[in-house]
């Protein structure tokens, strides 16, 4: 069973820095995490990436896009039927990306490609599912990657999420607060709320936190919005 969540909104009244990332300051910083991001990053995050890849394996329809596939850590996971397409906007890591795939025979991974996840070059309704893994919080415009995931996503499909959102209290929210101005060396936005994610019209399916100490959470959307407008 999920445990509760607390709010995972932020608090619109307490004023910080954020420094503005862009394709480029993306691009240059995991040129520099390529080498080294899985024995960095691979632990702690195999929790919420398994639990994520679990929750696509249960899903009807076989067409998944991976959205910021990295260097491809959760492309083993994918149950065999599934046929997953990978895009990064960075090439070192897609090429390690490769070299998983080839090594470890993932004939279930139909592509890689080096593709602006804001600006995707897929039709309307490709997919059935798009997950997007510790992306959400790297783009530059994560209200565009949601549009863009629910435009390539057909009708009724899913996209999920998991993430890192800011905490609104406790030591967390300073320490978050403050690595705010880091994001373009990072790579990332420590203060990533929800919100910054989500429309007012997105239709939640669910949310789980996951390991380690509930840092991650899972979040499941519906594409009913896509749905909606194209019957009006």
């Amino acid at each position: 069973m999920a445990r509760p969540l607390p709010d995972l909104t932020a608090d619109p009244s307490r004023d910080h820095k954020r420094a503005v990332l862009d394709a480029g300051a993306v691009r240059d910083a995991y040129r520099r995490w390529a080498g080294v991001y899985d024995a960095v990053f691979g632990g702690v995050s195999s929790f919420g990436r398994k639990r994520a890849v679990a929750a696509v394996n249960r899903l009807p329809g076989t067409r998944v896009l991976e959205v910021g596939v990295g260097t491809g850590l959760a492309l083993p996971h994918y149950r065999a039927d599934k046929r997953v397409v990978g895009v990064d906007l960075s090439r070192e890591m897609l090429e390690k990306a490769r070299e998983r795939v080839v090594a470890e025979g993932l004939t279930g991974v139909e592509g890689l490609v080096e593709m602006d996840a804001e600006h995707m070059a897929f039709r309307d309704g490709s997919f059935d599912i798009a997950v997007a893994m510790f992306t959400a919080s790297v783009v530059p415009d994560a209200r565009r990657l949601f549009a863009e995931m629910s435009r390539v996503v057909r009708p009724g499909g899913h996209l999920l999420f998991v993430n890192h959102f800011a905490a609104q209290d406790g030591p967390r929210w300073w320490v978050e607060r403050a690595m705010a101005p880091l994001s373009r060396v990072l790579g990332w936005h420590p203060d990533f709320a929800l919100s910054d994610l989500l429309d007012a019209d997105a239709q939640v399916e669910s949310l789980e936190a996951c390991p380690p100490a509930g840092l991650f959470t899972l979040v499941q959307v519906c594409n009913a919005r896509t749905a909606q407008a194209l019957a009006a």
